[in-house]
C-alpha cells in the first residue's frame, strides 16, 4: 500500500501547489489515515516540500486494525507528554522555511488555530477545505475489498442472530450480541452504534436500543455495520416477529422495498446524487408518506460511516464509478412502527454488471 498512499499524497500536493500553498497540515483522523496509512490518536500529517512527516504524541501502535504508517513517511514522536502534534507540525513547517501552509479549518478548533499562529507567526495559513474528503470519494479496489469483507462479516452476524430465539429479549441485549458477533467474525468493531428497534420503535433511523422486549406481532428493524481495516459498511433489515404478518405490515414493507429497489437501480456513473434520492422518494411520496420521509436516501461510506456523497434532494454533483454508498429509505408510523431497508453498494458501470451489492442478507419479509 506504500505506493498507493504516496500517490494519494502526490495528488493532494498538486492541489495545494495549484492553490498557492507549499505545504499542508492534515489533522482529521480519517484523512490522516487515508494519506499516511495510519492515524495514531492525536496525530497530524505534514505534507512538506521535501518530505512528509507524521507527528505523533507517542510511538505508533502495531495493531493491524489501526493500520500501519507508510514507510515513506517520517515519524516524528513528541518528547515528553502533553504536547500537541498539530502545533508541533506547524512548528516543523516554519522551521523548513515554508511560507504558506494549508490547514483543515473545518477540523481545527479555534484554540489550536491560535496556538499554531503563536508558534509559527511567519506562516501564512490558508484553508485546505475538503480536498482530502474529495479524494476519498472514489475508492480503489483495495478499499472496496475491505468494505466487501466488512459487509460479509455484518451479514454473518445478522444471519446468526436470526437463527436464535428473539421473543422476550430486549433491544439492548440484541444490539450487544450483534456487536459481539461482529468482533467474533473478524471485525475491528462495529462501524457505528448498532440499532435494534422493536414494535413502535421499528423503522426509526438511528434508534438507540432500549429495554423494550421483543413481542409477538412486532416489526423488528436492525441496522448494524462492521469496521474492517478501518473501512465501514452498513446494513439494515426489517422483520416480523410471529408466523403471519398483518396486512398493514406487508403493505408497508412492500412499499419500502419498492422504494429501496428504485434507489438501487438508479445507481450508475453520471447519475446526479439528487436523482437517486428522487427515485426512492417518489415511490414513498406517491403512497402518501411524504411527510414522514427521511432527510436523505443514502450516503457514502469508507473510513467514516457517513461521508460524501450525500444522496439528498438538494445534493449537487454526480456519481462516479467505484463510489460506495448506502441506499436506506424507510417509513416510521408513530405508535405502530415501521420499515427500513438499508444496503451498501458500489457504483459500477452497466458494462461491469451495474451496481455491486455488498450486503446480501435477504430482503424478503421474514417472519421470525
Amino acid at each position: 500500500m506504500s505506493e498507493v498512499h504516496a500517490g494519494r499524497r502526490a495528488r493532494l500536493r498538486e492541489r495545494c501547489n495549484a492553490g498557492g500553498s507549499q505545504s499542508a497540515l492534515v489533522t482529521r483522523p480519517a484523512n490522516v489515515r487515508y494519506l499516511a496509512g495510519a492515524a495514531p490518536q492525536g496525530a497530524a500529517l505534514l505534507l512538506g516540500r521535501d518530505e512528509d512527516v507524521l507527528v505523533c504524541a507517542g510511538p505508533p501502535g502495531d495493531q493491524p486494525s489501526a493500520g500501519r504508517p507508510d514507510e515513506a513517511v517520517r515519524i516524528h514522536t513528541l518528547s515528553g507528554s502533553g504536547g500537541d502534534a498539530v502545533v508541533a507540525a506547524a512548528d516543523l513547517a516554519q522551521g523548513a522555511a515554508v511560507d504558506c501552509l494549508a490547514v483543515e479549518e473545518h477540523h481545527l478548533t479555534v484554540s489550536r488555530h491560535r496556538a499554531i499562529r503563536s508558534v509559527a507567526p511567519r506562516l501564512r495559513l490558508t484553508d485546505l477545505g475538503g480536498a482530502v474528503e474529495q479524494l476519498r470519494v472514489v475508492k480503489d479496489e483495495e478499499e472496496i475489498s475491505c468494505l466487501r469483507i466488512g459487509a460479509e462479516i455484518a451479514d454473518q452476524a445478522l444471519g446468526e442472530l436470526l437463527e436464535s430465539i428473539l421473543v422476550g429479549r430486549t433491544e439492548r441485549h440484541l444490539a450487544l450480541e450483534l456487536e459481539r458477533r461482529l468482533v467474533d467474525h473478524g471485525a475491528d468493531g462495529p462501524a457505528f452504534p448498532t440499532s435494534v428497534a422493536t414494535g413502535p420503535h421499528a423503522g426509526r433511523r438511528g434508534h438507540r436500543p432500549t429495554d423494550r422486549r421483543v413481542e409477538e406481532g412486532d416489526f423488528l428493524s436492525v441496522c448494524l455495520g462492521a469496521t474492517y481495516r478501518g473501512y465501514r459498511c452498513e446494513i439494515g433489515r426489517t422483520f416480523v416477529i410471529g408466523t403471519s404478518p398483518a396486512d398493514w405490515q406487508i403493505e408497508l414493507y412492500d412499499l419500502v422495498f419498492a422504494a429501496q429497489r428504485a434507489g438501487r437501480e438508479s445507481l450508475a456513473p453520471g447519475t446526479p446524487y439528487r436523482d437517486v434520492d428522487r427515485a426512492a422518494r417518489q415511490v414513498l411520496d406517491s403512497a402518501g408518506h411524504g411527510e414522514r420521509l427521511l432527510s436523505l436516501t443514502g450516503h457514502g461510506v469508507g473510513l467514516e460511516i457517513d461521508e460524501d456523497p450525500q444522496l439528498t434532494p438538494a445534493a449537487m454533483g454526480k456519481l462516479d464509478a467505484c463510489v460506495p454508498v448506502t441506499v436506506e429509505p424507510g417509513v416510521h408510523l408513530p405508535g405502530r412502527g415501521g420499515v427500513r431497508i438499508d444496503d451498501t453498494l458500489v457504483v459500477r458501470p452497466e458494462a461491469d454488471g451495474g451496481p455491486e451489492l455488498l450486503t446480501i442478507t435477504t430482503k424478503e419479509l421474514l417472519a421470525l
